[in-house]
Formats: structure tokens, C-alpha cells, sequence
């Protein structure tokens, strides 16, 4: 790719939850694009939770080495905002500035982490039966997380006019369903809250954009949950499930020029399987 074709180079993004799955596949899509890449994890060895991979400094050193760019290494817990703070500082310690934040740290984690039950998916997760320390497990890891990121970043974007905001959300927020309840509340909270920074943000120059992929195709997606395989098909056919290129394809273009113009938007990336508006 010629430097022409790199319309984020010279920027400096931060992907948190960018260790393994959708993450790592959206940090080396922001990459491949020219941009310094922040990886992070919730550890030094997050990318092996699903043997993804080994160390997040190995991880950084490959999409660095792949795309002929600059990337980091980061880890910290996304609900707690010294942690927040310090990776923050971090990455502007290395490169002075945070030109791009992509929240994509979450996931229906329970409070035993991903090494309970299926991937960390509580058994419960209804909105009468589950338990409360699950309960503020997803919450907290979900709308907690993306909240503090983002404040973490953007009074100094507010202050140059300029940067780009991305969360994830889910199509589990678009409606509403007897089980995975609290994470369909947790991203239902992550849509309104896009809504409302892009308004606060707006006068300021700052898109805030909110990406909701639908069933995507990511090791920990195969290892919670039963799988259509006829919905495994990659061509011919909308009806199937998504794969971490397509997602990560659509926060890409939300970080470049052609997006400036974006902002307070849920983009369902979904092939369509939910069609009503909202």
C-alpha cells in the first residue's frame, strides 16, 4: 500500500480490548490504513485467553512488522479508571497524542472471568436469575469500560478540534431477549451513550460513531455458542454470520476523511438480519 493509499498515517489510535477476536482484527485494519496502533489487553498474555496468540508485545511487534507501522503495547482493567488513566498516558508518553479511540473492550464476561463456563458467559444472564456480581460484571465491562475510555480522551481532542470516537455495541441492544439480557442492557447503554457524546462533542469538531456487529465469527464466538452451519458460509448469501474483516472494515472507514462528516451513528454491521429502525 503507497503512503497515498495510507489515509491514517500520522495518526495515533488506541483499541482497547485489541488482544484477540474483533479487536486485534480492527487494531491491524487501522494498521494496514498507516495509523500507529495501540494494542491492549486486560494482561501482558491476553492474547493467549483463547489461544489467539502469546504475549501483547508480541502482538504489538507483528501488526507493527506486517504493516510497516508503528504499534504498542498496552494492558490494564478498562473498569477501573486509574488503570484507564495510565494507559492513556502511556501511549501520549510514546507518541504525544490520541488521535483515534475505538472501545471495543466488553464482551457477556461474568464475574469469574473467561475461564468460567463457556468463555466467561454467565449461566444465568436473564433479568431476574443472574447474579449481581455478574451483573456489574457485564455492565462494567461493557458500558463502565467505554465510558471511562472515552473520557480519558476527549478533552484533548476537544481541545485540537479534532479525533474520532468508535464504540461497540451489539445488535443485542437493538431488542430485547429472555436470555444474554444484561448484555443486551450493557450495549443498549453503550448506543445511548455514543448518541449523547456525539451531541456534547459535536460543537467541537469530534464524530462519535457506534459500530453494533451482529454474530461475528471469532474463536470465542465458535467455543459459547451452538453453530448453524449453513449460516457459516463466507459468499453468496447475507443470511450467515459475519466475519472480523467485515467489522473491522466499517470502524476503518469511520476514522478516515470520508467519515467527517458521520457522527452519532449505530451502524449495525449485520448483513441485514435486522432491518427496522433505531
Amino acid at each position: 500500500m503507497t503512503m497515498e493509499n495510507k489515509p491514517l498515517a500520522s495518526q495515533v489510535a488506541w483499541v482497547t480490548g485489541s488482544s484477540r477476536g474483533l479487536g486485534k482484527v480492527m487494531a491491524e485494519e487501522l494498521a494496514r490504513l498507516g495509523a500507529k496502533v495501540a494494542v491492549h489487553g486486560s494482561r501482558p498474555d491476553s492474547p493467549r485467553t483463547f489461544d489467539e496468540g502469546g504475549t501483547m508485545e508480541e502482538l504489538a511487534a507483528d501488526i507493527a512488522e506486517q504493516n510497516d507501522t508503528e504499534a504498542m503495547a498496552t494492558w490494564g482493567d478498562v473498569t477501573r479508571e486509574e488503570d484507564v488513566l495510565r494507559v492513556a498516558d502511556e501511549i501520549r508518553a510514546k507518541w504525544q497524542q490520541i488521535d483515534i479511540l475505538v472501545c471495543c473492550a466488553g464482551g457477556d464476561i461474568g464475574a469469574g472471568g473467561t475461564a468460567a463456563g463457556k468463555g466467561g458467559r454467565p449461566d444465568d444472564d436473564d433479568c431476574l436469575q443472574i447474579s449481581v456480581d455478574d451483573l456489574k460484571s457485564v455492565m462494567d465491562r461493557n458500558l463502565l469500560g467505554t465510558m471511562l475510555c472515552c473520557r480519558a480522551v476527549a478533552t484533548e481532542m476537544m481541545a485540537r478540534k479534532q479525533g474520532r470516537i468508535i464504540t461497540i455495541g451489539s445488535i443485542a441492544g437493538c431488542v430485547g431477549r429472555p436470555q444474554g439480557s444484561i448484555y443486551s442492557v450493557a450495549k443498549a447503554g453503550v448506543h445511548a451513550w455514543t448518541r449523547c457524546l456525539a451531541e456534547q462533542l459535536r460543537p467541537h469538531n469530534i464524530p462519535v460513531n457506534c459500530v453494533a456487529p451482529g454474530g461475528t465469527v471469532t474463536e470465542r464466538f465458535l467455543r459459547i455458542h451452538e453453530i448453524d452451519k449453513e449460516r457459516m458460509a463466507t459468499e453468496g448469501t447475507l443470511d450467515r454470520y459475519g466475519r472480523p474483516e467485515e467489522v473491522a472494515s466499517v470502524v476503518g472507514f469511520l476514522c478516515t476523511d470520508a467519515a467527517r462528516f458521520v457522527s452519532s451513528q449505530i451502524i449495525r454491521v449485520d448483513g441485514g438480519g435486522q432491518t427496522f429502525a433505531g
